[in-house]
């Protein structure tokens, strides 16, 4: 995903170097792409940040419930 955002920007910074406009007006389009590309790779980080906070409170979860089980069967067991 971010190797497509980046070539994505890239293509474009690309683009917007041949396109018959000012020097200024390159210059600000350029920074309006990086702005856009930054902001959506802290969307990105973000979003996989809460995805591992998940999947890490989901094992925690699951562990406890096989610690339980396994208590229960040891009691069964004895």
């Amino acid at each position: 995903m971010a190797g497509l955002l980046a070539g994505a920007t890239i293509g474009g910074i690309v683009a917007l170097l041949f396109a018959p406009q000012s020097g200024k007006e390159t210059r600000d389009k350029i920074k309006q792409k990086f702005n856009n590309l930054e902001k959506e790779l802290e969307d990105l980080k973000m979003k996989a940040g809460q995805k591992s906070e998940k999947a890490k409170n989901d094992i925690a979860s699951r562990l406890s419930e096989l610690q339980k089980e396994i208590d229960n069967l040891s009691k069964e067991v004895s």
